[in-house]
């Protein structure tokens, strides 16, 4: 049984192992980087980081048997300050039309925007190559625990959930839309660019356009992969749409991968959150499959959670022992649930 629980600072090299495999801005593959992202989640689960907005949430998948991470992932309480702008292209159709010629044109057109107070936004999210596409999918589950634990803190949280998807890349990591645009008026290579923007996005103010742009000037490659995500993404849009997002017609300056948005009390896991007390009697037959949460102010590990069978009683819950056990919990104790299938 798999344990989802806080990162803690002594999970660094096992998740600078996994941001080996998809080097985001939200999980980079540095390791100095990946310390203090690990060191901001410590304090945001403790509560050291007094606004609740502030806060960097990392969840890790921790091997029952190995104790080993099989991945992570992430919530960022607010994307988009006045200090650090969330920043993207908004995307519209314009039709033109010529009386003299007959001729009728649709053009997509790219406008910059910004938000100064910005959306929550879930990402991060990296699984061990190996695990993949297994019976306990952990990929699932480190997606569903983040909507498990915003389910359980609505309040830390802002009424808009984002989640910025990755598009088709070229073979060799480069983007497509970034040579076609960014480069253009950075001088910067798409790598170069990603990762100077971990810090600072204030050379995109300043060096890009400030008017719309036409995507009809880029080549058709380009023109094709706006808006859209790459083959490893697909999983994860679909089941963020099956949940209640949806594409909002933004796309990342960078990539020009998809933005999808949901209002965080109308997706559907959270809508269907339920607390209850452990009961006294551990579940003894099959049941529904759920998240099981469980925080702790004091203590390490201050979140736990695993993908169980369970059965609601009144205000009541029956685990079984094993995922007790996992949980650290008691009967009486409260928990939380957020179904999984």
């Amino acid at each position: 049984m798999i344990l989802l629980r806080d990162a803690q600072r002594t999970d660094l090299a096992s998740i600078s192992r996994l941001a080996k495999v998809l080097n985001t801005v939200n999980l980079p593959a540095d390791e100095r980087a990946l310390s203090r992202i690990l060191d901001r989640s410590v304090r945001s689960f403790s509560g050291q980081i007094r606004d609740p907005l502030e806060r960097h949430y990392v969840f890790v998948a921790e091997d029952g048997r190995s104790k080993r991470i099989l991945g992570t992932s992430m919530v960022i309480a607010q994307h988009g300050t006045r200090e650090s702008p969330c920043t993207f292209f908004d995307v519209s159709v314009r039709e033109h039309y010529s009386g003299t010629l007959d001729r009728h044109f649709k053009h997509q057109v790219l406008s910059m925007g910004y938000h100064f107070d910005g959306p929550t936004e879930i990402g991060g999210l990296v699984v061990d190559p190996g695990e993949r596409g297994g019976e306990d999918k952990p990929g699932k589950q480190l997606s569903f625990v983040r909507f498990l634990y915003m389910a359980m803190f609505r309040d830390r949280f802002r009424e808009t959930v984002l989640a910025e998807l990755m598009p088709p890349l070229l073979p060799n990591g480069r983007s497509a839309f970034w040579e076609a645009f960014g480069k253009r008026f950075t001088g910067l290579d798409y790598q170069t660019a990603d990762k100077k923007s971990r810090e600072n996005k204030e050379f995109i103010q300043q060096l890009f356009p400030g008017v719309d742009v036409y995507a009809t000037l880029f080549p058709p490659r380009v023109q094709r992969v706006l808006g859209t995500v790459g083959p490893a993404s697909e999983p994860v849009k679909h089941m963020l749409e099956r949940i209640g997002f949806s594409y909002v017609s933004r796309i990342d300056p960078f990539d020009g991968g998809p933005h999808y948005e949901a209002k965080l009390g109308e997706i559907s896991l959270v809508r269907r959150h339920r607390k209850a007390k452990v009961a006294d009697a551990p579940l003894d037959r099959e049941a529904e499959e759920w998240l099981v949460g469980v925080a702790r102010p004091g203590g390490r590990v201050r979140f736990r959670a695993v993908r169980t069978a369970a059965r609601l009683e009144g205000d009541e819950v029956r685990l079984p022992a094993r995922a007790r056990e996992r949980l650290d919990v008691e009967p009486g104790e409260r928990v939380h649930l957020v179904p999984f299938e």
